[in-house]
């Protein structure tokens, strides 16, 4: 079994909390969506990041609501690039899967596709 990376990400309205955590639940579900065969005892880890501009919640909590009971879970924040995507949240699920990496459904929702959009065709 090969550990696969799921990346995705989110920008939000503004710096508030609810803001943060619903975001990133819609988020998540997507990712699940996307990617069926996902379950949380599959995951060896999942890191969050938030631009410096997001400070009112972890986003990991949003995983704790979904039932991610068990799985570690690491909130960091972005380095300040200049003309970066401001109110960004991004997420990187360490994946514990047989499937190939072409196979893995990235998620970038709204604003946040300006990231990759190289993976535009392949995002929700």
């Amino acid at each position: 079994m090969a550990i696969r990376g799921i990346r995705a990400a989110v920008v939000v309205e503004k710096d508030q909390a609810n803001e943060i955590v619903s975001s990133t639940r819609e988020l998540l579900e997507e990712i699940q969506k996307a990617n069926p065969t996902l379950q949380a005892e599959n995951i060896g880890s999942v890191i969050f990041t938030t631009t410096p501009d997001l400070i009112s919640a972890y986003p990991a909590r949003a995983a704790r609501e979904i039932g991610w009971e068990n799985v570690p879970l690491l909130c960091c924040q972005e380095i300040p690039v200049p003309e970066s995507l401001p109110l960004c949240i991004r997420i990187l699920i360490h994946w514990n899967t047989e499937l190939d990496q072409q196979e893995i459904n990235h998620i970038y929702l709204g604003q946040a596709g300006k990231l990759r959009p190289d993976l535009a065709d392949r995002t929700l």
